[in-house]
Parts: structure tokens; sequence; C-alpha cells
């Protein structure tokens, strides 16, 4: 069975007026008492949930100029690209991100497709189109790696890593890859403590001439592939707007693939690979007559797979089947007093439930079944302060609860409550730019059956800085070192007999120095590069370790990463109405096994964990035809640390191939878009005994109303 693994005076009328404010004072009067008083807290998040939610209401009819719709046209033009300086120059730590329109031209299905884009990054891809797709960074592990929706971290406490394979393309307008935390001081504590931050920014509203648009989207390809899409976008009022979306998706993929067996060599197909998914949001934008603004988003996810296993003995008969449901609601409210001072505040609610199944003569009854379900309770809420020009200060404060049931009857039935608190302040003028950031961490945890934890106590510090060389030139030097850890998973700790309760978190120090270059060569060529290398040390590290009879989680583990990521965009305007953009990324890196000078894995490379890798893009826009062309590359790895041909995993190089054209019609826009996926039709494995789909292609027409 696998382990399965987002300056006024405070009167009550002003409370009442005002969540987020009476939302933070809860937090101040809940602070002591999150685990006794679990009850009570959730009563109060509930409260101030509903609070939001009549604000929005009350206001929704109101009429003023300063729309929402206004507002979001002017936020969609802060991405950069190669024409102009990104954020990823300027930025005292490195940050990587992908707009929606070459999201659009490369044809990325999924927000694993794009981060495969990024320097530095590993996918774990277990293959197919319902395989489960994980994103590490810099090799320290995908539990490091927090996922932000809209600003608001997705969680998964029971596993403590993401499936990003299920977040669609359609509607997202950026990906962002930060190392560490985002230079912006008005997020949650949850950004400020993880070791890097993906974080995903959906397409907000805009309009025309009309107060509505409806686009429709229809995707087909190999092994089955049926996705239609829908969108809708309505003005309510100059202030209000609101959105929905959803996407259906099933495939057979059932796609064939190479084994080899010693000297023979045969050409199998993958079974037990088939998905059906469903996934839908809604949202409400509402700015208000002061300037603020709140953004609620309910969300919903449903998936039905096969889990086809490994290749390695000839496995058709794979019956192992997987449900996924997942639901969250969640809020955020911006409000500015005056110049000088900015809260941030969020509240969110979460609902996982997967089940297992797996037909097999080896169980008592011939059948397992497993079933879970967690919860997660979360607020936030972050003041920044500006008491002088080019000098913030930020505080943030977090607290969520976190159950997890089953249907196991010797299942502990943990509840986890966390408290995390982040001091910000951030200096910048012309040429210098100045960060530090500490994290509180305060963990609880309260168990029905067995063992629980010691609570856990941790202090995080990070420093940061970037220094403009020359005073007129986008040329910078930056640095950075940070301290992270991650608490134990429910899985690391409560897992059949492999769970250990006196685990210690897994700790990790961050080192990064590097130098980025912006410029313009000619009237027609702009170019951005940037350099940074790296040192990482990971220690603790949670590993399952065998024993006499079981395996049994531990920490067992020291890891030594360094490393050199680079990066290069280059547009080109070749004439009117043709544009290029070249992009590409590399990533040199020795991981090595640091625990034990004994052991015949010591001082050798990480398993899955090339020393080369890189990838690059190539997008061509004329009036007639947008064409887009990818590459990924990786050299070769082994799935073991003991480095012998029965681990090796050969290198690839797999490109795809992308053309669309719009069509200006009546009454509507038409896009048509065809892709090519695995052109040259590489064989390969990012994890061993798990193919990759072969060539492959999709088709797709966009309709706007």
């Amino acid at each position: 069975m696998p382990l399965i693994l987002s300056g006024r005076r405070l009167s009550p009328g002003n409370i009442v007026r005002r969540p987020a404010i009476s939302m933070y004072i809860i937090f101040l009067h809940t602070r002591g008492k999150l685990q006794n008083n679990d009850i009570i807290m959730k009563k109060y998040l509930i409260i101030a949930a509903l609070l939001c939610v009549s604000e929005t209401v009350v206001n929704a009819q109101t009429t003023d100029k300063d729309s929402v719709y206004n507002r979001v046209k002017a936020i969609e033009g802060i991405e950069v690209s190669a024409k102009r300086t990104s954020g990823n120059i300027l930025s005292d730590k490195p940050l990587q991100s992908i707009d929606k329109e070459n999201i659009d031209i490369m044809g990325f299905q999924n927000v694993a497709d794009i981060a495969k884009k990024f320097a530095g990054t590993s996918v774990k891809d277990y293959g197919g189109i319902g395989g489960m797709k994980t994103v590490s960074v810099r090799n320290i592990g995908a539990h490091h790696t927090a996922i932000s929706y809209d600003g608001v971290t997705i969680s998964n406490t029971q596993a403590g890593q993401v499936d990003v394979g299920h977040f669609m393309s359609d509607n997202i307008a950026r990906l962002s890859l930060a190392l560490g935390e985002s230079s912006d001081q008005m997020q949650t504590a949850r950004h400020y403590a993880s070791a890097a931050l993906l974080s995903i920014e959906t397409e907000l509203p805009h309009f025309d001439s009309k107060d509505w648009i409806l686009r429709s989207k229809l995707r087909g390809g190999s092994f089955g592939l049926v996705s239609p899409t829908i969108c809708f976008w309505k003005k309510l009022s100059e202030k209000t707007v609101i959105s929905a979306n959803a996407t259906f998706m099933r495939a057979d993929g059932t796609y064939p693939f190479k084994l080899k067996n010693g000297k023979l060599t045969t050409t199998e197909k993958r079974r037990n690979s088939d998905i059906y998914s469903w996934q839908g949001e809604v949202n409400m934008y509402n700015t208000f007559k002061d300037g603020s603004k709140l953004h609620s988003k309910a969300y919903y996810y449903y998936s039905e797979r096969g889990l086809p296993g490994v290749v390695i003995l000839y496995n058709s008969d794979a019956k192992e089947r997987l449900w996924d449901e997942n639901f969250f609601a969640q809020s955020t409210y911006k409000k500015s007093f005056g110049n000088r001072l900015k809260l941030n505040a969020v509240l969110k609610y979460t609902h996982s439930w997967n089940r297992y199944e797996d037909i097999n003569v080896k169980y008592q009854n011939g059948k397992q079944t497993d079933i879970n379900r967690q919860n997660e309770y979360y607020a936030s809420s972050t003041l920044m302060w500006l008491p002088a020009q080019g000098f913030s200060v930020a505080l943030a404060q977090d607290f969520f609860i976190n159950n997890l049931r089953n249907n196991i009857e010797t299942q502990p039935n943990p509840k986890r409550y966390t408290s995390l608190t982040a001091l910000s302040a951030k200096y910048s003028n012309n040429r210098l730019t100045l960060n530090g950031n500490i994290v509180g961490t305060y963990a609880a945890e309260h168990v029905d059956k067995g063992r629980k934890p010691a609570d856990r106590k941790r202090v995080s510090p990070s420093l940061s800085a970037s220094y403009r060389i020359v005073a007129d030139k986008s040329l910078f030097v930056r640095a950075m070192v940070k301290s992270t850890f991650r608490i134990p998973t429910f899985t690391d700790l409560y897992y059949m007999h492999i769970g250990n309760t006196g685990l210690k978190p897994e700790k990790a120090t961050e080192y990064n120095a590097g130098m980025t270059w912006a410029g313009q060569i000619g009237k027609a060529v702009s170019m951005q590069i940037t350099v940074d290398g790296y040192f990482n040390n990971v220690s603790d590290k949670i590993v399952a370790f065998p024993t006499t009879y079981v395996w049994k989680m531990a920490n067992f583990g020291k890891v030594h990463i360094k490393g050199i990521d680079a990066t290069m965009a280059v547009g080109c305007h070749i004439a009117k109405g043709f544009n290029a953009e070249l992009t590409a990324a590399y990533t040199l890196q020795k991981a090595t096994d640091k625990t034990d000078p004994q052991r015949s894995s010591y001082n050798k490379q990480l398993p899955y964990t090339p020393e080369s890798s890189g990838n690059g893009t190539l997008t061509l826009n004329t009036p007639w035809l947008s064409i887009g062309y990818s590459v990924n590359a990786c050299g070769e790895r082994y799935s073991m640390s003991q480095a012998t041909d029965e681990y090796r995993l050969e290198p690839y190089w797999e490109h795809s191939v992308t053309a669309s054209r719009k069509f200006k019609l009546r009454r509507c826009t038409l896009q048509l878009s065809g892709s090519i996926y695995n052109l040259t039709d590489e064989q390969y494995e990012i994890i061993q005994y798990y193919p990759m789909q072969g060539r492959n292609w999709q088709l797709s027409a966009t309709i706007t109303l």
C-alpha cells in the first residue's frame, strides 16, 4: 500500500464594519488557548468568516468609479518578460516567473509542466496524465516547498507535499518561484517560514465594453484525453466582480512504452492509468469606498484514477485505485490606513478526503481499503508599518489547527495546533536593499491513542541583501542566508508500523550569492542574465530506515547540496508585428550524503539527482501565428545511492512544439491551438520503473464572447 500521500480608533462599530480588524483581535485573544480551546477557536473563525461575507453582501451593490476591474487591468501589467527589467533582476533573492501569455504560447497543461522551466527545480513525475507530481527546489525536498494559491498556502499535513498536477493552466495568470519567501512583506507567516515558495496566481477578471465575459475551451488529445473548460466573468457593479470556472478531464492513459529485460526489449502498454477529474472555483472581488479589498474564493476538486504501479515485473494486472476530494474556502482582506500602515488578513477552511483501494489475493478479504480525512482551520494577519521612506517593518501571525481521521482501528486521530510568528524589516534605496526576517514556531499535538510527540519550539532567522554596482545600470549582486525546518508529517509520525513519534524536525540552512544583469543591445534586443551559486545544509533528514522486522521513520540523514543556477532571457523585435523571445535555464548541482562515513552511500550523489539539467524555450509571434518550442534536458542519475547499472537512469532530451492562432469574428474571438509533446518520441523515466509518455498530441479550441 503506498503512503498517500494549498490611525483609527477601534470602536464596536468599526470592528463590525472591519472584519479583518476583528479577526486580528480574535488572534490575540486565542493565542494562548489553542490546545485546550480548539472548539472556541473554530467558532471564532466561523464568526469572522461570516463578518467578511456580510461586508461583501452589504457593499455588493454600491457604485463607485474606483472599480475592481480597473484595478485588475493595472495589476496584469506587473509581470515582465525580457522586454523590461524583471523582478528576478531586482530581487535580493532568486525569483523566477512565467506569465499567462507564455503559458498559452508554450501549451503548458498544468502547474507541473510550468514549474519544470524554473532553474533549480526538480519535478518528480510518476508518469501519465494522472500521475502524482511534486516540486522540490535545490534538492531540499518537496516537504520544504510551500505552494501558494492566490496568496494562501495549500497544505497537506498528512503527506507534507502537494500534488501540483491537480492545478490546470487554463486560469493561471502567473506562476512564480522564489527561493525562501517572496520580496513582498505583505505575506503570511507560512510564506516567511518556507524554504521555497511556488506561487500560483489565477487570472483576474478584466473587461472592455461589456460587463460580462464568457470563455469556453475544448481540449482533446492522445490516449483518450477530453477536457472541456468554461469560464465566466461578471461585473455586478463598479465595485464588485464575480468569476467562476470549471474543468472536466478524462483520459484512458493507455500509452505504449519500451520495456528492457536484459538483452530483450519489448513494446508494452501502460495499464490502469486512467483518470476522471472535476475542478471548479468561484471568486468574488470587492473594492470598498475606502480602498480596501476583499477577495473570497471557494474551490473544489475531485478525481478517480488508476495507479498503474511499477513495470519491472510486467505489471499488467494492477488494480489499485485512488479517489481524491479537496475543498477549501478562503477570504483575503487588504486595507491601507493612510500611507504608513497596511493590513492583510486571511481566513481559510480546508477539507481533504482520499480513498485507496487494492484488490489482491494477498489481503485477508481479497481487498484493502484505506480512507483518510483531513481538516484545517487557518487564520492569518499581517500588519506592515512604513515609518520612513525606504524602511518598512511587518509582523505576520498565523494560527492553524489540523486533524486526521481514517478507518484504521489503531489510528491515534492526531490533532495539531500551530502558531507561526514572523517579524520582517526591510530597507531599500536606489542602490541597496536589506531584508531581515525571524520566524518563531510553536506546535503542539493531541492524540486519542498512543504516544504523542513533544511540543516543538524553534526560531528561524534569515537575511538577504542586494546592491546595484553601477548607479544607473541594472547590474546587481545579491546574497542570502536562511534557516528553515519542517515538522514531521502525520505519516512520518503515525503511519502503521513505520511511524515514529520521537522524530525531530528536519532542518535546513540555505546560502545563496549571485549576480544579475539586464540591458539593451541596440534598439531591438533586450537581455537579462542571472547567475547564483548556492550551498544547502540539511540535517536530521527524515528517512525510512530498515530495522530488525520493519522499516521505521528516523532522523538519519545529513546532506550537503552545492550548485549553480543560471538563467537567460533575450527579447527581439524583428519587425512590425514580429517578435521573438528566447529563455534558457541551467543547473549544475552536487548533492551528497554526509550521514555516516561507514556507509557505502557516504559522499555519493543523492538518488534522482543529475549533476546537469536545463531547459529552454523559443517563442515567435507574428500577425498570423504564434509558435512556441520547448526542450527539457536531464543528465544521468541513479535511483539509489549505489551508482550501478541496475539503478542507472538514462539522460534524456524532451522536445515540444506548439502553434496557435487567434481569429476575430463578429462578436467573439476564436483561438485554435495544436501541440506535439515529446516530439522525438524519447523513451525515458523520471522515477525508475514509471515510464513517461512517448510522442503525443493535443488540439484545443477556445471561444471568448
